[in-house]
């Protein structure tokens, strides 16, 4: 990322203390779109699950890296094309990325394997990852005022919780009355729509003085991302294997070097040297820690309405929808509130509220029932609103301006990990839990055996043709399921007091300029 403070001012930008006016918050409207298009994806993908499993019949660890790759690419490559967008120029690296992005969105819809929707998802997280970078820095340049730049980020942060109410409804929609590849298209008017509005409103920006394209680095920062993600999931799947072991070596091994060749570098691809400020790195493991809790909470939930209580997706969908406008809600209220209450008795308090929902999810009746799954959801939506916009607002402005672009990187690559983590861990644990919970009813071929105990989804196809021997499993199956929701919010609950702890330690000195 570009360490000169020229680039901050390169073609157009505000000087420090310009209030922003109707131009610029016309172009914040339309870096949302780039936002909007990341958070409907994820949203949508969750609702189609049980159809993907029925059409597709992948395995439960294909279904998870269908789930993970996308935000594994995007979190292996944010800070690669970011450093990019400073050699290139911000503004085209997000028109190149936007048209490459619909292109393979098309590719995902037609997917006929497992494999294959696998591959597409892949090239949707390194296209992704090109989008990504450029918002967060531009509304770092763009609004230079600190209470506009804060209203900014809440608003910049809503786009995640709009499009993840939006994509419920209109993917619910598609799923009743179309197959399930048509989720996948409906970002495209909005990639069509992006297009000549970034033209035209938001101006170009990059590194006047850049320094080289580090390939090297590139590789080293994904050979990190991936072997420990896949360690992780196979960790929760079979314990610690010698493959966990090392696959995580291997990660760790090339973790190291990357951060060895950031520190030697002049002109670094990321600077870890931020990482020594407490309060940006508090800020940063805080947002990481939201987002885990969110994305293994999405993960479960989207399953369960549907293939336990029997919901229709889009019925689903709405189940979701009051948790949704909460999390939008907050995140704007924490603009007032931070001016009044310290940031990090606000985050404190934000996860205090999420595990409070995981706590309604996982102890309220026998099992969840969809009020009690809505209302666990209205309280990690209000806790995940909160502590979004307060974390990215203290991680850009913590870090000096010349550096806002390796701190809106390093903002949007802990979320992606985050997401990333969330269904590793948590959607590994519930997989595990619900295999080893199933009891399947004797006679039963090896076939439909293997197919019953690798997915919810799965089990539920194999019922529909088993007469009522398929009655029998589908009760195991919804047990086994159910037991594994449980033990999984049991484990969010400890996620969210642990991100509490780690926030009220390091964030106390967090500056609110308020």
């Amino acid at each position: 990322m570009s360490t000169d403070i020229r680039a901050l001012h390169h073609q157009g930008s505000p000087a420090p203390g310009h209030r922003a006016g109707v131009r610029e918050w016309a172009a914040l409207t339309v870096l949302m779109l780039p936002v909007l298009l990341v958070s409907v994806d994820n949203t949508v993908l969750s609702f189609a699950l049980p159809a993907i499993s029925t059409e597709l019949a992948p395995t439960s660890n294909q279904l998870l890296w269908i789930v993970d790759i996308y935000p594994l690419m995007l979190a292996g490559l944010l800070v690669a094309m970011g450093s990019l967008g400073d050699r290139i120029g911000r503004r085209r690296l997000l028109v190149i990325g936007a048209v490459g992005f619909g292109a393979v969105k098309v590719l995902a819809a037609y997917s006929t394997t497992p494999e294959m929707l696998i591959v597409s998802r892949a090239l949707l997280g390194v296209f992704g990852a090109t989008l990504m970078p450029s918002t967060l820095s531009l509304l770092r340049n763009i609004f230079s005022d600190r209470r506009q730049r804060r209203l900014a980020i809440a608003v910049w942060a809503s786009a995640f919780a709009g499009g993840a109410a939006l994509g419920p409804i209109m993917g619910g929609w598609l799923l009743e009355n179309h197959w399930w590849g048509s989720v996948f298209l409906i970002t495209v008017p909005v990639i069509v729509a992006l297009l000549p509005l970034v033209l035209w409103l938001v101006p170009e920006s990059k590194d006047p003085t850049p320094g080289p394209v580090d390939v090297p680095s590139i590789g080293l920062s994904l050979a990190t991302m991936l072997p420990l993600v896949y360690a992780i999931k196979i960790a929760a799947e079979h314990g610690l294997s010698s493959d966990a072991l090392a696959a995580a070596a291997v990660g760790l091994a090339a973790g190291v070097a990357f951060v060895r060749r950031q520190l030697a570098s002049p002109t670094p691809m990321l600077d870890v040297r931020l990482f020594t400020n407490p309060v940006f790195s508090g800020a940063v493991a805080s947002n990481l820690l939201s987002i885990l809790g969110y994305a293994g909470f999405l993960f479960f939930v989207a399953q369960f309405l549907q293939l336990v209580i029997g919901l229709s997706p889009m019925e689903a969908g709405t189940v979701l929808v009051p948790g949704l406008v909460a999390s939008i809600v907050a995140g704007l209220v924490a603009v007032r509130l931070v001016r009044v209450i310290r940031p990090h008795v606000l985050i404190g308090g934000s996860f205090a509220l999420s595990a409070s929902g995981y706590a309604i999810a996982t102890f309220v009746g026998e099992v969840p029932t969809v009020m009690s799954i809505s209302v666990a959801f209205v309280a990690v939506g209000v806790g995940i609103g909160l502590a979004e916009t307060l974390t990215n607002d203290i991680i850009i402005s913590t870090a000096p301006a010349e550096k806002s672009g390796a701190a809106s990187a390093i903002s949007e690559t802990a979320y992606e990990i985050g997401s990333v983590l969330g269904t590793a861990v948590l959607g590994s644990v519930l997989m595990a839990t619900y295999r080893s919970g199933m009891d399947v009813p004797t006679g039963m071929s090896a076939a439909d055996t293997d197919a019953a105990t690798e997915t919810l989804g799965g089990a539920v196809e194999v019922a529909n043709g088993l007469g009522s021997t398929g009655d029998a499993l589908l009760r195991s199956a919804h047990l086994a399921f159910d037991h594994g929701v449980q033990v999984t919010c049991a484990l969010g609950i400890l996620i969210a007091l642990g991100a509490a702890a780690v926030s009220a330690l390091t964030l106390r000195n967090a500056d609110t300029d308020a």
